[in-house]
């Protein structure tokens, strides 16, 4: 069957029994209008070919069919949602102040709000912060940092001027730091939209495309079409992946010519580069650390499952592997990390989590599953909780060497020498992350992406993006989640210590000009939990819409006496020793 499948792929006979779909509005398309996509070379964003829907078949691995009245909402290049409705000057530039000027620069912004410094958290190591990372990239993707540090780079030169992609932070001549550089420009390109792209007309409000599922479905690891999932993915043998064995390791696949997008592999000792479904596995450390374990952990499962079940052909040894490794991800998101930041009571409370045992069925079949525009950005707030610098460790426990983490991104080579990967690994189960509060990492707001670019600023950029984004000041967003009004700065002090009013009110004219991230940057974090409560609240509005609306999956069933560790040595009672 599968071999059939991949015939049918190759010579585009299987396209044949499928159905187009415009990506932004999930309806059936013309093959006219096909054509005329095809032309402009924007088929690969703009349209989605989904095979007719079968209600009984298990969870695709482009998302589509996830919802069997919608079929292709859920898959990927989909939009987003929005929790409140944008908010824009002329031409979709950033909105202004209430006063009609411009809101204070980005970076003056940051320097102003935020310390820097390093101070350790005494509850949770790095692993936490890297799992973030890699569950916010499963539903994301990378192409707009892809976009400004390689496709882009310019965007502080003369040639960015005449481009509109180009939308650089300015720096002020008193910064703190760069006022003794000659640097007055940090990069940055504007959020690829369905009209920047060209799937939509641009005089209409952009709305931001995604290369992931929208479900926390490990895309990243299995990819988001069959079709790379066939060629670069699946090994087509006991279920297996694809992988390589060095030094009694074993690794996903690795590019063989051209050295993929691993940019600053340092040759010629750095040469691996994963070549797998999604380029993403090899771009920050933390995804590419949890990409290798989740890759190892799936080979692993497909094995129990083979030894145990030897009736089972390599389809259903794969998915069902899949499947597992899944869940698996689901059980440490929902009942392990999330309680760590938000509050095991607090998410029993506003039934995110299920205090009892058993399944519930909250799935609602008139929800799209989605994500908000604003999840995945509210979790920016995380990077004032990561550490600049990667501790490794031996097994054990002996303290060797300390790497900038912002040195690894795009450089998977570096975890294929000598005994990096086990050092890195000890590291992360050893090393405290940043401690939640108003200090963040020099490392991740100076230099942010390594050689990648001359100077970064991380932070300075979430801010920018905050308003090219389109989202509605602070004040709307705490009256949308917690009902409360803001008229004056001090009405702030609801939510934000007094000292930290006073910053506010010295940066900005008016209580109503206080973008979304600043506001949470500043926040008392919330009783029981070590988050501000706005994100808390967007996040908690997103995972309960993740639990009605993906059909393949209930978090709301709590799994936790289930005996993860030996789940795939689970035996199927059709299966024995006698059959083949």
């Amino acid at each position: 069957m599968i071999l059939l499948l991949y015939i049918l792929l190759v010579t585009g006979t299987y396209a044949k029994l499928m159905i187009n779909f415009d990506s932004f509005t999930g309806t059936p398309i013309s093959l006219e209008e096909v054509k005329r996509q095809e032309k402009k070379n924007i088929t690969f964003w703009c349209i989605n070919q989904i095979e007719p829907c079968d209600p009984e078949e298990g969870r695709r691995v482009d998302g589509s069919c996830n919802n069997l009245r919608y079929p292709q909402r859920g898959a990927s290049h989909t939009p987003t949602y929005r929790l409140l409705p944008a908010v824009y000057d002329k031409n979709f530039e950033p909105r202004l102040s209430k006063s009609g000027h411009s809101l204070p620069l980005a970076r003056r912004l940051r320097t102003s709000l935020l310390a820097v410094g390093r101070l350790p958290d005494q509850q949770l190591t790095t692993l936490a912060t890297n799992f973030l990372v890699f569950m916010t990239t499963d539903v994301l993707s990378l192409h707009d940092t892809v976009k400004y540090i390689i496709w882009k780079p310019y965007c502080c030169q003369r040639k960015g001027k005449a481009d509109r992609d180009c939308v650089p932070n300015k720096i002020p001549a008193d910064d703190p730091v760069h006022r003794f550089s000659n640097i007055r420009c940090l990069n940055m390109t504007r959020p690829e939209s369905f009209q920047s792209i060209g799937c939509i007309r641009n005089d209409t409000v952009p709305e931001r495309i995604i290369t992931s599922t929208p479900s926390f479905d490990l895309s990243i690891i299995y990819g988001s079409t069959l079709k790379s999932l066939m060629e670069r993915g699946r090994l087509f043998q006991d279920g297996l992946l694809k992988y390589e064995v060095e030094n009694g390791r074993i690794w996903p696949p690795s590019v063989k010519t051209g050295g993929g997008v691993c940019f600053l592999n340092q040759k010629p000792q750095e040469t691996r580069c994963h070549n797998t479904p999604e380029d993403g596995v090899n771009s920050l450390a933390g995804v590419n650390l949890f990409s290798v374990w989740f890759w190892r952990l799936h080979n692993f499962i497909a094995t129990g499952l083979s030894t145990v079940n030897p009736c089972w052909d390599d389809d259903k040894l794969f998915y069902t592997a899949r499947d597992i490794n899944i869940a698996i991800a689901l059980q440490i998101i929902f009942y392990e990390l999330l309680p760590a930041y938000f509050g095991l009571e607090n998410l029993f409370r506003d039934g995110v989590l299920s205090p009892t045992l058993g399944f519930r069925d909250y799935y609602n079949e008139n929800l799209f599953p989605q994500i908000s525009l604003e999840f995945p950005f509210v979790l920016r707030w995380f990077h004032t909780t990561q550490e600049g610098n990667m501790n490794l460790y031996d097994t054990q426990g002996n303290y060797l060497k300390k790497v900038p983490i912002v040195n690894l991104t795009l450089r998977t080579g570096y975890f294929g020498i000598d005994d990096n990967m086990d050092y890195v690994t000890q590291g992360n189960f050893r090393q405290a992350t940043a401690n939640p509060d108003y200090i963040v990492d020099p490392d991740i707001v100076e230099v942010g992406l390594g050689p990648h670019q001359r100077a970064s600023d991380i932070l300075t950029n979430d801010l920018a993006k905050n308003r090219y984004f389109g989202f509605q000041p602070y004040i709307k967003y705490r009256e949308f989640c917690f009902k409360q009004s803001f008229k004056t700065f001090d009405d702030l002090l609801y939510a934000i210590d007094p000292e930290r009013v006073e910053l506010l009110k010295e940066i900005y004219e008016n209580v109503k000009d206080i973008d979304l991230i600043a506001g949470i940057w500043l926040e008392r974090l919330i009783e029981g939990g070590r988050v501000p409560p706005t994100l808390y609240c967007v996040v908690v509005e997103q995972l309960l819409r993740v639990i009605a609306s993906d059909r393949h999956c209930n978090p709301l069933c709590n799994c936790e006496n289930i005996d993860f560790v030996n789940l795939w040595s689970w035996k199927d009672p059709k299966c024995d020793n006698q059959c083949s």
